[in-house]
């Protein structure tokens, strides 16, 4: 049965198409691989959504495992670090030893990385207990031997918030990580206020600064860290729930493309109004949140606008319709 769905999947024009298109690309990526670049890497600045998802995992297995016969280890998290930021530092000292990973974000999918990588490692966000991370270790073009599977046995190890000693053997080679290239420049724009475009007079005057987001590829979508809003209400009741589903709904019907995730002691909320019937939310309390899309656009904004909504001064985005959208990102 297996063999009859792949088949009629080439059966159409547009199955056979996209079939010729994936083998071609495979085929583009084949050229670079062996000792010239790392797969993670190669996915990561082509930002394909066609090789994303299952199609990206058929190519972890037919090009790192068949072809060049990585070593492979899996696992579902037992325990997770709070901050990974440490650990591409970590893997860069490992020049004797490839490395490319994967991990099922439950909200995402298949994210691929090169772990040497910060950027490429950040889009990861906070890692989940239980969800399956697998690492593959190789040498190249070169056959993989016994430091490549202690490379992926201590690299898990690391993923789950441990610690391991890295023999010298996996120090020395010559798989070192890209150089990140040096961000350009960013041309000074004069501020400007337009009328109806900031939230009404009694708006927090500062808020935490959220930095340019780091986020891995999966195919064109990306997804930032997470980043936390407090609660600064006696009670995150009703009326602030009701600021934040205006916010976010402004803030989609501005960037549609965009899908903005709310967490809450690691839980991912799928209705916002759980958050007031818990009851549980009060001052002092962080909810977290993410963006997720191919050009994330306004993050620092929309971080400052749900922090006034979680305040006492959420009324300012309960006034006009309720069935209009507020205009508050242009």
């Amino acid at each position: 049965m297996a063999e009859l769905a792949n088949l009629e999947a080439l059966s159409t024009r547009s199955g056979f198409n996209a079939a010729v298109r994936h083998i071609k690309k495979t085929l583009g990526i084949v050229d670079q691989l062996g000792d010239k670049a790392n797969l993670g890497d190669t996915l990561y600045e082509m930002a394909d959504g066609e090789l994303a998802g299952e199609r990206a995992a058929l190519l972890l297995r037919m090009l790192l495992v068949d072809r060049l016969g990585y070593k492979t280890l899996s696992v579902n998290l037992a325990s997770v670090p709070q901050d990974l930021s440490a650990l591409p530092q970590e893997f860069a000292r490992w020049k004797g030893v490839d490395l490319v990973v994967s991990y099922r974000h439950p909200d995402l999918g298949l994210l691929i990385a090169n772990p040497k990588s910060a950027e490429e490692l950040a889009g990861f966000g906070l890692l989940r207990k239980r969800e399956l991370l697998v690492i593959y270790a190789g040498k190249g073009s070169a056959p993989a031997d016994g430091d490549c599977q202690k490379a992926a046995e201590l690299a898990a190890v690391l993923f789950q918030g441990g610690t391991a000693e890295v023999p010298e053997s996996l120090l020395r080679g010559g798989f070192a990580a890209k150089k990140a290239p040096a961000p350009a420049a960013a041309p000074v724009k004069p501020k400007s206020r337009k009328a109806g475009k900031a939230p009404a007079p009694g708006a927090p005057a500062e808020s935490p600064r959220v930095p340019p987001p780091a986020a891995v590829s999966t195919g064109t979508a990306k997804m930032t860290p997470m980043y936390s809003v407090a609660v600064t209400n006696e009670l995150f009741h009703n009326g602030n729930v009701e600021a934040w589903k205006r916010i976010i709904s402004s803030y989609n019907a501005k960037y549609p493309d965009l899908k903005v995730y709310i967490y809450y002691e690691g839980e991912r909320i799928l209705d916002i109004n759980s958050l007031f019937k818990w009851g549980k939310v009060k001052h002092g309390s962080a909810i977290q949140f993410a963006v997720a899309g191919a050009e994330i656009k306004d993050v620092a904004k929309l971080q400052r606008y749900l922090a006034q909504g979680a305040s006492n001064q959420f009324e300012a985005f309960l006034r006009g319709p309720v069935s209009g959208v507020m205009k508050l990102f242009g």
